[in-house]
């Protein structure tokens, strides 16, 4: 059974400390993308800040990461972008998932993680005229299912 997101919701990444933070529901991109203000790769560990000031979820903690890999990902203004890639944990609707994430600047952007299709697939399926789905339901009450 598919769980229903909408366009926008407020999850938690325990592992990087941030809760209730917005994130874009968005099919159009591919992989999903989190807003890293500082990144450093220091004798084989890399260093984030996760830090914003339009995004006061984000609280400045430094996270390191012993895991982590460098991948080529187009940009919505369609140039390609080599971006550090990190693996960890989002909870939608109460549970937790795997996820991969790009690191990027997206401090500009109103929404500091963008969710894409590679992590919606199999998962979830998205109503564009609905929002917060897995904030305000952990238990959601609009799942389909299909045979």
């Amino acid at each position: 059974m598919k769980k229903v997101l909408g366009r926008i919701d407020k999850i938690d990444f325990p592992e990087l400390h941030l809760t209730e933070v917005d994130v874009k529901i968005d099919t159009g991109a591919y992989t999903s993308a989190i807003h890293c203000s500082k990144i450093k790769e220091v004798n084989g560990l890399l260093y984030c800040t996760f830090e914003s000031k339009g995004h006061p979820n984000f609280n400045g903690k430094e996270v390191v990461f012993s895991n982590y890999t460098l991948t080529d990902v187009k940009s919505s203004n369609g140039q390609n972008e080599n971006r550090y890639k990190i693996k960890t944990t989002a909870i939608f609707f109460g549970k937790s998932y795997k996820i991969n994430l790009t690191l990027s600047t997206r401090d500009d952007m109103k929404f500091p993680v963008l969710i894409g299709r590679q992590f919606l697939r199999q998962k979830f399926m998205v109503d564009v005229d609905l929002e917060n789905q897995s904030f305000k339901n952990p238990i959601n009450e609009h799942s389909y299912s299909f045979s």
